[in-house]
């Protein structure tokens, strides 16, 4: 075994019982890594200079493969109606045969920090098979300076082998594709899938268990802070828009899917964004559409021209292209990954069913009810056999993601926004005038000038209705947006279709929220929506 790079001798990967007869190359910048992936074959370039893979199958996340070691640690803690489990012996088993798959590989290795904020921060080795996997992490997560690589000691450890190939008799999984997650040992098995997304995820879902004991709220959001200090959050699934609207040019960028609210105020998890590329333009997104083509960054299943340009509208391969960068690839990114308490928190939903209003003001009790909810839809491709649009709910807007039971979370949040009075708006990105296939997506001008307006304060001096059915206040009119749209009814072409619509959604609300109905306080269930009678 010939090890390249090592900082630290101690903590090589023979520390982790993993010996291969190929070379082992740590922490490689990304010069480096392109001649890897480029003399493998792995990846391409652009004409701009990014580094383009294909993921193969997978293009998206596979949740139903992904399991949590289920032992003494991990019994009472974990929400098992969520999580699949596996046995510590099986766990233990594929760890091994992991060990014996990679013994003759080369590998690369990086050495990254999840969590800029030291107190609870989670130093994170990543063994990769592929180099343009190296790279990818190595822009997602947060890249210690040289001095801390010297002493660096991994508390969690990834090993992703995309051509080890799990088998169901032998490891207690359901395919060939496994995602395995010790969290008690905090050991991470990828095997499977090539979709370089499952890594940054497994430590999104490692701090997802071991924060809220420390008193810190874990959230699948983006975050960005105003020239006065004053923070944001926007909760939301893939494809709702937090990364879009969260690189605003009048603000600084916090992070931009996944970040902690503990007692000094919001901290990034990660060093990088990991944006959805389909349909990107300059003129619509153009921080990221600048970042997603220069050298560094790493484009996902994105089709190339002739000459080497993306065709960020091709979706033939898949909906969910992607691209990875540093998040100091956008100009007005924080240095720090951290700002003080949010003043505002924005849930996104992208309503499928029409029904929703641009944005609404929510109550406390109404922001825990829709925070639990997570109504969304699922967007194509980010999952694999998803194709088109779907109604989702999906708890604390990142069920996949949780390992914890979301009264958890939810409590935690709850006591965070009373004791920083925090003002919370819910925000549909999805369809107005219709449903998916009938109406139109809400325009994106709409929506950054309705955030505009919650986040500088003058919303508040709007003049609000209550809307009939959810029970929340919407304004009337707003400067610079077609008034037309704050009332989703009369977008309709046919008013009453829109009332069966809104039915329909609120039995389905009232059936999903069953389940927390005996987590929650009285307040909680009287912020539920009910349908009444909608004005004509």
């Amino acid at each position: 075994m010939i090890e390249i790079g090592k900082r630290n001798p101690a903590c090589g990967i023979a520390a982790m019982g993993l010996r291969t007869a190929g070379m082992v190359r740590y922490n490689l910048a990304p010069h480096a890594l392109y001649e890897e992936a480029l003399r493998r074959g792995e990846a391409g370039l652009t004409a701009f200079g990014a580094l383009v893979a294909d993921t193969g199958p997978y293009t998206g996340r596979s949740p139903k493969d992904k399991f949590v070691v289920r032992d003494e640690n991990t019994e009472a803690s974990v929400w098992w109606d969520n999580n699949a489990p596996m046995s510590r012996a099986q766990f233990d088993l594929m760890h091994a045969d992991f060990l014996a798959h990679a013994a003759s590989m080369d590998l690369y290795v990086q050495d990254l920090v999840g969590g800029a904020d030291p107190a609870h921060a989670l130093p994170t080795r990543v063994v990769t098979e592929l180099a343009w996997h190296s790279l990818f992490i190595r822009n997602l997560l947060i890249r210690p300076d040289r001095a801390a690589l010297d002493s660096f000691v991994p508390e969690m450890t990834i090993i992703d082998l995309p051509s080890f190939k799990a088998d169901p008799a032998r490891h207690g999984t359901r395919t060939d594709t496994v995602i395995a997650l010790d969290l008690a040992r905090r050991v991470v098995l990828i095997g499977g899938t090539a979709y370089a997304g499952e890594m940054k995820k497994s430590v999104f879902t490692a701090l997802n268990y071991s924060l809220p004991g420390k008193g810190v709220m874990p959230m699948h959001c983006s975050a960005n802070v105003g020239p006065a200090g004053d923070s944001a959050v926007f909760f939301g699934l893939s494809g709702t828009g937090k990364t879009t609207l969260s690189a605003d040019p009048n603000r600084t960028l916090i992070g931009d899917d996944e970040h902690g609210w503990g007692d000094d105020g919001v901290f990034n998890f990660e060093g990088g964004c990991y944006a959805k590329t389909i349909r990107l333009s300059a003129e619509a997104e153009p921080e990221i559409f600048a970042a997603a083509n220069r050298f560094g960054t790493v484009l996902e299943n994105v089709v190339l021209d002739e000459e080497g340009v993306p065709d960020f509208d091709d979706e033939s391969r898949t909906e969910n292209t992607r691209c990875a960068y540093p998040l100091d690839f956008i100009p007005n990114a924080s240095e720090s990954g951290r700002a003080g308490h949010p003043k505002n928190i924005i849930m996104l939903t992208a309503d499928a069913f029409g029904v929703m209003p641009p944005i609404a003001k929510l109550a406390p009790a109404q922001a825990m009810y829709h925070f639990l909810s997570g109504y969304t839809a699922k967007v194509a491709g980010t999952e694999r056999g998803v194709t088109e649009p779907q109604p989702e709910f999906s708890t604390c807007f990142g069920s996949p993601f949780l390992p914890r039971h979301p009264s958890e979370y939810g409590d935690l949040l709850r006591r965070l926004i009373a004791e920083h009075q925090v003002d919370c708006w819910l925000v549909n990105t999805g369809w107005t005038g219709g449903a998916y296939g009938v109406g139109k997506r809400m325009p994106i001008r709409a929506t950054r000038a309705l955030l505009s307006a919650a986040l500088d304060g003058s919303l508040g001096n709007a003049e609000f209705r209550t809307d009939a059915n959810f029970g929340f206040a919407v304004p009337v009119a707003v400067p610079g947006v077609d008034a037309a749209i704050l009332d989703p009814r009369s977008t309709w072409a046919d008013p009453a279709a829109y009332d069966r619509q809104a039915a329909r959604l609120v039995s389905m609300f009232a059936a999903n929220f069953e389940k927390f109905e005996k987590h929650v306080d009285a307040h909680v269930m009287e912020a539920a929506p009910q349908l009444r009678q909608a004005a004509e």
